[in-house]
């Protein structure tokens, strides 16, 4: 790892200065996603900017027909909240699902969000259940926010403040996860919205994405019957030594028919 400065702003604007003052920074909030790369080399930032402690990144609340998350909370927080259980039951769900108590108690859904793991779990849930990501000065469909693989909409000196999530009908997560890491191999949420159903699968491909296959099928009506038939084509689907892309295409048609299951 190699010399860095380390800052520790009093709040939002405070820490987006830090960011456009020097283009080589990099914000640090759980350290779960930057730690292990400066570890690496794989990233040398001039300046680590820690935001975890900062109060306007706190807090989950339910506002309107929306759950609202704080960018620093916890994925345990989240995991926890009866606030969160009470209206999201998914989201608390998955969030026990993210790699181990020492991960869960120190990385955070901003950190996650920002960051776009080709499988992180978190991304599913935002594309499944049509969620905002809010930043220091706008709003971001979920559909639009995620790019590519670590790729986002977000500019280099903008930072996520919370995530909107809509109070959806019903919604389920399944994976597969890897064995040691938790991250998933495949990870699929499927959400039944007002606005019809969502199928996001996350650790198949380079980034997040929406099943569109599966969502037309499941329009017509929502039984794991209205699957059968439907393959997932594993064209730009990831392989490596954990998984094909053949392999990975089978994932997603098993999971997904275990989360329609699981809902119907």
């Amino acid at each position: 790892m190699r010399d860095f400065e380390f800052q520790r702003p009093g709040s939002v604007a405070e820490a987006v200065a830090l960011l456009m003052r020097a283009p080589e920074s990099k914000l640090l909030a759980g350290g779960q996603s930057l730690l292990p790369v400066m570890k690496l080399n794989l990233a040398a930032p001039s300046h680590v900017i820690s935001i975890s402690g900062l109060k306007e990144l706190k807090g989950i609340r339910k506002q309107g027909n929306q759950l609202v998350i704080g960018a620093a909370v916890t994925h345990a927080e989240v995991a926890a909240a009866e606030e969160v259980k009470s209206t999201v039951p998914a989201l608390a769900e998955l969030a026990k699902l993210i790699g181990d108590p020492q991960v869960r108690n120190r990385g955070t859904l901003g950190g996650s969000v920002a960051h776009n793991d080709p499988a992180a779990d978190y991304p599913a849930a935002l594309l499944a259940l049509g969620a905002t990501v809010v930043t220091d000065r706008r709003e971001i469909a979920a559909d639009s926010f995620f790019n590519g693989m670590f790729e986002t909409a977000l500019g280099r000196d903008e930072l996520v403040v919370a995530v909107k999530f809509p109070l959806v009908e019903r919604a389920h997560y399944v994976k597969f996860p890897h064995p040691a890491s938790k991250y998933a191999i495949v990870g699929v949420m499927v959400a039944r919205t007002a606005a019809g159903v969502r199928v996001a699968v996350t650790g198949a491909a380079p980034s997040v994405f929406r099943h569109a296959a599966a969502e037309a099928a499941l329009a017509g009506g929502f039984a794991t019957r209205a699957l059968d038939g439907l393959s997932t084509d594993q064209d730009g689907l990831l392989s490596d030594l954990h998984a094909s892309a053949e392999y990975r295409a089978h994932l997603v048609g098993v999971l997904t028919r275990r989360a329609v299951s699981a809902l119907a």
